[in-house]
């Protein structure tokens, strides 16, 4: 039973926690300032109640400060990717430490919480946040809490306020547009690519455009799991053989591996989601994959201008911004010179993450089931579907003719078009070529 007492003019009440001392005896806590015997009386028994039920929380668990809990405690328990991780702990220091870091965790309360939340979304809506980062951050936020509240017992209750039915008028998210894009813009990617990178950028941007792969992944795909070395020189024996058999005539490429930063250390992970899977490749990507893996002695297949990883390198600036956005004239400095390099308008502002969509709603124009779309992209269908559905050769072989189909429509359409000679390993003077054989559709220079 609780024990009050009476100090001064106020009650002091004392229960048992559920635990014991070192010694032996009994641990007791307690709670000041109750103006009469009944109130503290009331308080005690509650809280026994809340011991002999297994809810009860020590008074002192709530007294851990925010910062003690994040990183020491909550990031190091999470199983995450090395780039999950990273992401997390880069949000936790930049913007949930700053403001939660001096508070007890079990101080934070509702009020608080909504306060923070609108500053964030202020903060957003005039720009100097994203909204999909202003997301992140209190979904990574309400995990920390949620996990305060049942795996480390740090607080009752969570200081979100529970989800309400919405209320007034129905307003419509708003979703960025994304405009039709036509082969022109992807062919001119690949001729700048060829100029800022020699035949690796003309391979690179053709493989993302029509195998769709992960940025990450491109980065980790070696020539060992790429046409037309795989499956040959896949090293799980099983895999090898069922490989064998299914694409023994379909030029194929293995998706294995991403490169990412663990650690401050280059490593080979998973692809996201574990989303390990085989992509088949049209006649013309297959012979530029031929073509690519000969070119060069890297073990990767799209190495860097200096023959290391791209991982290694300052992708965006140095490559896909003069790509995407030109670049002018560059006299010889070092090994090569360049000449100036078109803008490609329809690409402006986007990233290279655009040619993996484009493949998608190529292949869903074309009409292509939902299952082999959704396999080539890396995704899992959910539910009943995704259980019942299968990737046939039929739907592979679908996909293949189809992209091939779109590649040779556009060559006639275009009514020749310039392409790479012999692939070279440093990047190239186009200037000589001659300006007027990089043709769109119309038969007139593109750019």
């Amino acid at each position: 039973m609780p024990f009050v007492e009476q100090r001064g003019s106020k009650h002091r009440v004392k229960w048992w926690a559920g635990e014991y001392l070192d010694s032996g005896k009994k641990k007791y806590e307690s709670e000041s300032g109750f103006d009469d015997y009944d109130s503290a009386y009331d308080y005690g028994l509650d809280r026994e109640y809340e011991v002999r039920h297994g809810t009860h929380l020590r008074k002192s668990s709530g007294d851990l400060l925010f910062k003690d809990y994040s990183l020491p405690v909550w990031l190091p328990d999470q199983d995450l990717r090395p780039s999950s991780l990273k992401t997390y702990q880069s949000m936790i220091k930049g913007q949930i430490n700053p403001q939660w870091g001096r508070r007890r965790v079990g101080e934070i309360d509702i009020p608080e919480y909504i306060a923070w939340r609108n500053q964030l979304n202020q903060k957003a809506a005039a720009g100097e946040l994203s909204r999909t980062y202003v997301t992140d951050i209190l979904m990574v936020f309400s995990m920390m809490m949620s996990d305060a509240v049942e795996r480390y017992k740090l607080r009752k209750t969570v200081p979100m306020p529970p989800a309400t039915p919405r209320r007034g008028k129905y307003v419509k998210k708003p979703r960025k547009v994304k405009k039709p894009l036509a082969m022109a813009p992807v062919y001119q990617l690949a001729v700048n690519a060829y100029v800022v990178w020699g035949f690796t950028g003309w391979a690179y941007i053709w493989h993302a455009a029509f195998a769709g792969m992960r940025p990450a992944e491109m980065y980790g795909l070696q020539k060992q799991y790429s046409s037309p070395n795989w499956p040959d020189t896949e090293p799980d024996g099983k895999l090898r053989q069922d490989a064998q058999e299914r694409y023994a005539k379909t030029p194929a490429t293995r998706v294995q591996y991403q490169h990412q930063w663990v650690n401050g250390r280059m490593a080979l992970v998973d692809p996201k989601y574990d989303s390990h899977r085989t992509l088949v490749l049209p006649p013309f990507l297959a012979k530029i994959h031929e073509e690519q893996a000969a070119a060069h002695a890297s073990p990767w297949l799209f190495p860097a201008m200096n023959g290391g990883p791209l991982l290694g390198t300052r992708f965006e600036q140095s490559y896909w911004h003069p790509i995407r956005d030109g670049s002018p004239a560059r006299e010889a400095r070092r090994d090569y010179a360049r000449p100036a390099i078109p803008a490609v308008k329809e690409f402006a502002e986007l990233p290279i993450y655009r040619l993996r969509h484009w493949m998608k709603e190529c292949l869903d124009e074309e009409g292509h089931s939902e299952v082999a779309v959704e396999t080539r992209m890396g995704h899992e269908l959910a539910g009943v579907k995704g259980l019942y559905s299968n990737l046939t050769l039929k739907m592979e072989a679908d996909i293949i003719e189809s992209q091939q189909e779109r590649w040779d429509g556009f060559q006639r359409a275009a009514g020749g078009l310039w392409m790479p000679p012999v692939p070279s390993s440093l990047p190239v003077d186009l200037s000589t070529e001659g300006e007027s054989q990089l043709k769109g559709p119309d038969g007139l220079p593109l750019y």
